[in-house]
Parts: structure tokens; C-alpha cells; sequence
């Protein structure tokens, strides 16, 4: 599966973007999709992500209530819908994917996805 990420881009405090990525080769469905970020001199971290099958989402604590993950499958696309964005978002944002694994949980370790987009930068002014 090949990922396309987009949609980054500057935006104040409190406001909101919506992230896209973009899956060829093979249905989202099919996968965990998972979303990452990396802010300068920080180790990359998960985000986000949907399980295989029904996409139950799981979100991380520091994120959680202000970012929703979804997908669209007719267009086989994850989205990731963020709002009430603070300063500490900023970083570059990765969309991922990983085969395989239970359809319902979601691993939030970096070397659990194999295949990666490009990342797209979010940055979020004080």
C-alpha cells in the first residue's frame, strides 16, 4: 500500500485542520491506519488510529476530545479531523499503515506500521 499525505499547513491556537491520507494498492480497510507526529528534537509518537475491519478508533490521551480520526472508504482516504489545536501540535504529521493483527485493537508503536506516507507539517501559532 502506497500513503499520501496532505492537508498540513499554519493555523492560530484554537483553531482546526483536517489532515488526508491517501491509500493505493489495497483497501483501507484492510489495515490498521495509524497516524503519527514529530515535532523537532522529539522521537515520533502516535497520534491516532483506526483498526482493521470496523476502524474502532484509538486515540492518544494528549490528543483525545480534540482529534477524530475517520475514514472514507469509497475514496479510500483517512482522515484526521484536528480541532482546538495548541502550540505543542505543531510537528509533522505521518500517516501509516500496518497489515495484519486483531480487528479491533490498534498498536501505537512506531515499529508495529510498515508502510508510511510523507509527513505533513502542522504548525499551530500561539
Amino acid at each position: 500500500v502506497q500513503l499520501q499525505a496532505s492537508g498540513g499547513g499554519l493555523v492560530q491556537a484554537g483553531g482546526s485542520l483536517r489532515l488526508s491520507c491517501a491509500a493505493s494498492g489495497s483497501i483501507v480497510s484492510n489495515y490498521v491506519m495509524g497516524w503519527f507526529r514529530q515535532a523537532p528534537g522529539k522521537e515520533r509518537e502516535f497520534v491516532a488510529g483506526s483498526s482493521r475491519g470496523a476502524g474502532n478508533p484509538n486515540y492518544a490521551d494528549s490528543v483525545s476530545g480534540r482529534f477524530a480520526i475517520s475514514r472514507d472508504i469509497s475514496r479510500n482516504t483517512v482522515y484526521l479531523q484536528m480541532s482546538s489545536l495548541k502550540p505543542e501540535d505543531t510537528a509533522v504529521y505521518y500517516c501509516a499503515a500496518a497489515a495484519g493483527g486483531s480487528l479491533y485493537n490498534v498498536p501505537t508503536l512506531v515499529s508495529s506500521y510498515a508502510y508510511w506516507g510523507q509527513g505533513t507539517l502542522v504548525t499551530v501559532s500561539s
